[in-house]
């Protein structure tokens, strides 16, 4: 991440955002008669609620909370706004900006300073050219926020567009083994603790859907066990994170066709968001026990390639008859979901770009949940997701569904066909479970072509703030 958040004043700076709670705020600002009566006039007509002063030796922005929208859509128009104000900085080629104003609302200046950060976020690692962004340190003035919640947002900040890297990484520089000593290496750096098993390892455990889909790359697999355990938790029982992480999927050999191939190096994205998670829970000294769990491989056609028609045995000893090889990323996920009962958990969530059928249903406008015993939890998660703008969607695992994946030959198929495509691939999921658990499907939200106000082309890091404001409630 290339922007820094300062708990401190700069009176040097250039460039000023100041946070005002009503119009009649105008009357005390430091500013001319003229330049009040334009802000004033400004912020009646502007839908954004900012108003830009350009000095020329100087850029000065006034943004007023409206009162009149609920808290989560006023969250999100700051976000937007900070956007918008690091785009007008870059274009400006400065370099710092001081956030202050007669203002006392915690979360309004932490999205401000969310979509400022993340705006100003690039992956330019393998460009030679390219403009690169000027703005460099955000500081924001004392009073405003506390010095733990700046610092958390930093940490959260930071997770984001480390997990976007991850996800903007080609195959040919991030294979399984790479993305696990990524992965492990930032947690042990934040504090946390980790361990990577090898292929030999996996063998032992007889992870068949991970060793399946494994089968035809010339990189052998990884499973990696991610956890952050402090000594003043507040949960007896771990909150367990799976990550999807198939570093690439061509689809095996039922082929991916045309451009449902291209970005396909994003299908890890789900390992990034539980792997970023457990990093920012450990910089935040969240007092939380949290462990996650990511299977890696890529899914491609060499050697031994699993097949359709193929019989394996999962970790839990379930038998999957193989349908669709495409329909890879719910084997890996299920031998992670079988070993997550070893923590006896509290609650399980996976994160996983799992189904095409979810992003057709809803787009890119939110998540698909599914789960199971976990009503309340998924009610806090909602809400954590209005306030994070990152939202979710409830679907339906009933029983009904269950006969699309059953098997003439096996205990279970690995695809139901296209019709609910989302629900079944949660159904062949469910299976694997007996504790409370949510599966995120991320496959609309997870990736972005064209990117958004606050998020560039690319990978979004989509989970990482909703996940750590579920988990500061604790």
């Amino acid at each position: 991440m290339n922007t820094t958040i300062l708990f401190q004043n700069n009176p040097d700076v250039k460039a000023r955002v100041l946070l005002i709670r009503s119009k009649s705020d105008v009357a005390f600002l430091s500013l001319t008669e003229a330049e009040k009566d334009y802000v004033s006039q400004s912020l009646d007509s502007s839908p954004k609620k900012v108003v830009v002063l350009n000095n020329y030796v100087s850029l000065l922005f006034v943004c007023q909370l409206d009162t009149k929208e609920p808290m989560p859509s006023c969250l999100e128009v700051f976000r937007k706004n900070g956007a918008f104000i690091t785009k007008t900085l870059n274009e400006h080629k400065s370099e710092c900006v001081g956030v202050e104003g007669p203002i006392e609302a915690l979360d309004i200046v932490l999205a401000l300073l969310e979509g400022m950060v993340l705006a100003n976020y690039q992956f330019f690692k393998y460009k030679s050219g390219g403009e690169r962004n000027s703005l460099r340190n955000i500081y924001v003035a004392g009073g405003m926020v506390t010095e733990e919640a700046l610092h958390r947002c930093q940490v959260v900040m930071e997770a984001v567009c480390w997990a976007r890297d991850l996800v903007n990484e080609p195959v040919n520089h991030l294979n399984a083994t790479n993305l696990s000593e990524q992965m492990s290496g930032a947690v042990c750096e934040a504090g946390g603790s980790a361990e990577v098993l090898d292929k030999r390892q996996i063998e032992e455990l007889k992870m068949g859907g991970l060793l399946a889909v494994n089968a035809g790359s010339i990189d052998p697999p990884t499973f990696s066990v991610l956890e952050w355990k402090p000594e003043n938790a507040h949960n007896e029982k771990p909150v367990v994170l799976v990550g999807k992480g198939i570093v690439y999927d061509s689809g095996g050999y039922n082929l991916k066709t045309g451009s449902f191939m291209a970005t396909m190096k994003h299908d890890m994205a789900g390992a990034a968001t539980v792997a970023a998670t457990v990093v920012a829970a450990a910089k935040a000294k969240l007092p939380v026990h949290l462990v996650a769990l990511v299977p890696a491989t890529d899914n491609r056609l060499h050697g031994n390639a699993h097949v359709p028609d193929d019989v394996i045995t999962m970790f839990d000893g379930t038998t999957v008859e193989i349908v669709n090889t495409d329909a890879e990323g719910r084997l890996v996920l299920a031998d992670a979901l079988a070993y997550a009962k070893r923590y006896d958990p509290m609650v399980v969530f996976d994160f996983a770009t799992l189904t095409g059928a979810a992003k057709r249903a809803i787009g890119a406008q939110a998540s698909v949940v599914m789960g199971k015993d976990a009503d309340e939890v998924f009610d806090e998660v909602e809400r954590c997701g209005f306030e994070t703008h990152e939202r979710v969607v409830r679907f339906p695992l009933w029983d009904d569904y269950l006969k699309q994946i059953k098997s003439d030959v096996a205990d279970l198929r690995n695809s139901g066909g296209v019709e609910a495509g989302a629900i079944t691939a949660g159904k062949f999921l469910e299976h694997f479970t007996d504790y409370p658990w949510l599966h995120f499907d991320i496959a609309g939200t997870a990736f972005s072509e064209k990117g958004s106000d606050y998020s560039a082309p690319g990978g979004t890091g989509v989970g990482i703030r909703l996940l750590m404001r579920y988990l500061s409630r604790f």
